[in-house]
C-alpha cells in the first residue's frame, strides 16, 4: 500500500488564491489491478489556466488539476514498464493509479542530459501552444513583426524564439528588468518593461514604428486595446490567455475595440492547443530537435517540495517566474 498525498481546492477562489483555499489530503492506494499502473510524481506543473479552469471544471473538494511527469513504479500494463516516465493529467498528486488512459510516454529519443521537467514546458504543453498559435492561428511569415506579451513566461519565451527561427522581428513585453534582460539574451529584437515605461503606446511605437503584423496575446485587459491600435491592416491576433483578468472578482468591462478591428480588418482568434492534438507527437519531436540544436533555450523556475504546490502556484500568478514554473517532488 502506498500513501498518496494530494492538494484539493477546499474553497473556490475569490479574487487572488489564498493558502486557506487549499487542503492537503492523504490516502492509501491499493495495488494495481490488471491493466493498471502506479505512478509517482517527479515534476508537477503550475500554469495560469488552472486559475481560470478552476471556475469552470472544478468543485470544492476536488484535487487541483494539472500535468505532471511521473515515473511508473508498479505496472500490470505492458505498455508502461516499471521505470518508464510519462506525462499525466493526474493533478496535484504524489501517486496515482491509472489504467493508462491519457498517459503520454516521454519521447524515446529524449537525451539523458535534458531534464524531464521540460516535458511540462518547452517540450510540452507550453511549447505545443506556442507552435500552434504561431503556425495554425497566426500563419506567421518570414519578415513579419510579432508582438508577444508575458514574453518571459512558459509560452511567451518559446513564442519569441520560434518566431526568430522563422526569420521574424520579435518585440516582447515583460514585467521586470530581469525578465527584459533574459529576453534580450534569447535574441528578441526589442523588449520593454511594461511596468516602468511612461506610456505603453509610446513603447510599442518605438519598438516597431511600422506597426505589428501579428500579436500573440497572453495577458488581456486594457493593455490589449492599446496594442490593437498599432496593428497593421489585416493584422492577426492569437488569443492564448488573459492572465491579467483571471483573479478578477467582477468581470472587466470596456473599452470595446470593435471599431478598430473593423477599420484595420483584423483577425482575432482564441485557441486551445488540444485542437491540434493529432499533431502533438511530431510537434514535440520538432521542439526537442530545436532544443538539441541550441535554437530553443529553456529556463525554469523550480520550487522544491510537494508541500509547496500552493505557494508555487500563487507565485506564478504573481509573475515570480522567468520561464516555466515547475515543482520538483
Amino acid at each position: 500500500m502506498v500513501k498518496a498525498k494530494s492538494w484539493v481546492m477546499t474553497k473556490h477562489f475569490d479574487g487572488f488564491p489564498k493558502k486557506s483555499d487549499f487542503g492537503l489530503k492523504v490516502e492509501e492506494l491499493p495495488e494495481p489491478k490488471d491493466g493498471e499502473v502506479l505512478l509517482e510524481a517527479v515534476f508537477l506543473s503550475v500554469d495560469p489556466y488552472m486559475r481560470l479552469f478552476s471556475k469552470i471544471h472544478m468543485k470544492e473538494g476536488d484535487v487541483m488539476i494539472g500535468e505532471q511527469v511521473a515515473k511508473v513504479i508498479q505496472s500490470k500494463n505492458p505498455a508502461f514498464p516499471v521505470g518508464s516516465h510519462v506525462v499525466s493529467n493526474s493533478g496535484w498528486r504524489t501517486h496515482t493509479l491509472s489504467d493508462g488512459t491519457g498517459l503520454t510516454p516521454i519521447l524515446s529519443e529524449w537525451p539523458k542530459d535534458v531534464s524531464l521537467s521540460l516535458a511540462l514546458g518547452t517540450i510540452g504543453m507550453p511549447g505545443l501552444t506556442a507552435v500552434y498559435g504561431i503556425e495554425e492561428v497566426l500563419g506567421l511569415q518570414k519578415g513579419e513583426t510579432l508582438l508577444v506579451n508575458a514574453a518571459a513566461g512558459a509560452v511567451g519565451s518559446v513564442v519569441g524564439q520560434i518566431a526568430k527561427i522563422k526569420g521574424c522581428k520579435v518585440v516582447g513585453s515583460a514585467g521586470s528588468d530581469a525578465k527584459v534582460a533574459y529576453l534580450k539574451e534569447l535574441g528578441f529584437d526589442e523588449v520593454f518593461n511594461y511596468k516602468t515605461v511612461g506610456s505603453l503606446e509610446e513603447a510599442l511605437r518605438k519598438a516597431s514604428p511600422e506597426g505589428y503584423d501579428c500579436f500573440f496575446e497572453n495577458v488581456g485587459g486594457p493593455s490589449s486595446y492599446v496594442v490593437l491600435e498599432q496593428m497593421k491592416k489585416f493584422g492577426r491576433i492569437a488569443v492564448c490567455g488573459s492572465i491579467s483578468t483571471y483573479n478578477d472578482s467582477e468581470p472587466q468591462t470596456g473599452p470595446y475595440p470593435y471599431f478598430t478591428v473593423i477599420l484595420k480588418q483584423l483577425k482575432m482568434e482564441g485557441f486551445i492547443y488540444s485542437r491540434w492534438q493529432h499533431k502533438n507527437h511530431e510537434t514535440l519531436k520538432r521542439l526537442l530537435a530545436w532544443v538539441k540544436e541550441g535554437k530553443l533555450q529553456c529556463r525554469e523556475h523550480v520550487t522544491k517540495g510537494f508541500e509547496n504546490m500552493p505557494a508555487a502556484f500563487m507565485g506564478m500568478l504573481q509573475g515570480e517566474n522567468i520561464g516555466k514554473a515547475v515543482v520538483a517532488v
